[in-house]
């Protein structure tokens, strides 16, 4: 006997409690709005990351009303930076607009959290459903989920708008032909867990000496990080920013000769490893669009809002989370139709004009560092000069005051302002 399909309806579903979308829930459920926020797993589960928040990330934290100034949030004060035989210890920049530290926490407490925050601020959050494809109406719009609960059991969300979190795999999206753009850059992490002694380390590690002589063709563009996290552990991973221009080397053992770099007592050898090196792909550059159709909006990594400059995409994912949830909440005001469409339209354009031009600038990162000589050069004399390492700190985190700022934030603005989005 066939199974009875369970039928639910909501104002706006959204696919993927991972940052996006709980970002995306918390702010459509304090507009008042029924969401209902579908997640495929149970929590606490696993997710491939560095653990890592930047000043950005925090503000995004901060501004959803999230307290991390309590237990099993970390604070870090910068970055210690190995490059061209150098190391430089940079502290996060002092600015006005942002906080002047980052944060450590790992993605299986994170995302559980977030998750449990939107729950509390309304939204109705159901684990445990896989959603299947888009269910759409007789003219091809989007008007909500199908999907199978754990038993495989049949349901179907019903919605006036779908919110796709779903990451990399993007179901939803490729049910409507958006498919990832292969001239935008794909990276990939690896990473891992092992008992060090850097666990309490005030500086989170990156470092693009990967090798003993320096950076190479064989492990660039990309980079090696060790984030402590303060419970006796250290996230070691690597990441391979841009496979269009990979060599084909095997990244586990980029990572493990690097790691094998260190002295034996930093803990950070095969024989101090917590689990096993697990990897994920990094979509970068607003690399599937457009990022609104026929009634689905993308958000995170489901549009590749993942940051060129430096593989960071929690702050991306969290702030195109609430940009998402902001234009839903706008659209739902207008009565269905034209007027609707239209400010759903204008989805990709705002993504593009918060987003587009630091991407953009980080295409160009990515370029210099398929280059490793001129690596070596820009490291081994920029480190040396305080003030080149908080303008490259800025750049690579998008952190500025803009036009209110230092003369390097109007630079900065300048500079955005030029260089066209992506």
């Amino acid at each position: 006997m066939a199974r009875t399909t369970a039928v639910h309806a909501a104002d706006v579903v959204v696919v993927g409690a991972g940052p996006a979308g709980s970002s995306a829930a918390w702010h459509l459920a304090g507009a008042g709005l029924d969401v209902a926020l579908l997640e495929k797993a149970e929590f606490p589960r696993e997710k491939v990351c560095g653990d890592g928040l930047t000043p950005r990330g925090v503000k995004a934290l901060h501004d959803m009303g999230v307290d991390t100034a309590g237990a099993g949030w970390v604070r870090r004060r910068g970055l210690r930076v190995h490059g061209g035989g150098r190391i430089a210890e940079v502290d996060w920049p002092r600015l006005a607009s942002w906080p002047d530290h980052g944060l450590v926490r790992t993605r299986r407490e994170l995302d559980a959290l977030l998750a449990g925050h939107a729950r509390s601020a309304g939204a109705h959050l159901v684990t445990g459903t896989t959603v299947t494809e888009p269910l759409l109406d007789e003219g091809g719009q989007v008007i909500g989920v199908r999907g199978e609960l754990g038993d495989r059991e049949p349901v179907t969300w019903r919605a006036p708008l779908v919110v796709s979190a779903e990451g990399l795999s993007g179901r939803l999206a490729k049910g409507l032909g958006l498919l990832r753009r292969t001239d935008r850059p794909l990276g990939v992490a690896l990473r891992g867990y092992v008992r060090s002694r850097r666990s309490d380390d005030d500086y989170l590690d990156i470092a693009f000496d990967l090798t003993a002589d320096g950076p190479s063709r064989e492990t660039m563009p990309g980079y090696g990080w060790i984030f402590g996290m303060g419970d006796g552990t250290a996230n070691v991973g690597y990441g391979l920013l841009d496979t269009r221009r990979g060599t084909g080397a095997d990244r586990r053992s980029v990572l493990r000769r690097w790691l094998d770099l260190f002295p034996a007592e930093e803990g950070l050898g095969e024989e101090d490893a917590v689990g096993p090196l697990r990897g994920a792909g990094l979509p970068m550059a607003l690399s599937r669009g457009p990022a609104y159709t026929r009634g689905l909006l993308l958000a995170g990594d489901a549009a590749g809002t993942v940051n060129p400059c430096n593989g960071e995409g929690i702050s991306a994912a969290l702030e195109s989370g609430r940009m998402a949830a902001e234009t839903a909440v706008a659209a739902l005001r207008q009565p269905a139709g034209a007027a609707r469409e239209a400010v759903l339209q204008r989805y990709p354009d705002r993504l593009r004009a918060e987003l587009g031009r630091h991407h953009r600038l980080g295409l160009g990162f990515l370029a210099l560092l398929a280059r490793p000589a001129v690596v070596r050069l820009a490291m081994a004399r920029g480190l040396r000069r305080p003030a080149v390492t908080d303008a490259a700190l800025r750049v690579m985190g998008n952190l500025s005051d803009g036009r209110d700022g230092d003369v390097v934030d109007r630079a900065l603005a300048v500079l955005l302002r030029l260089t066209p989005a992506t």
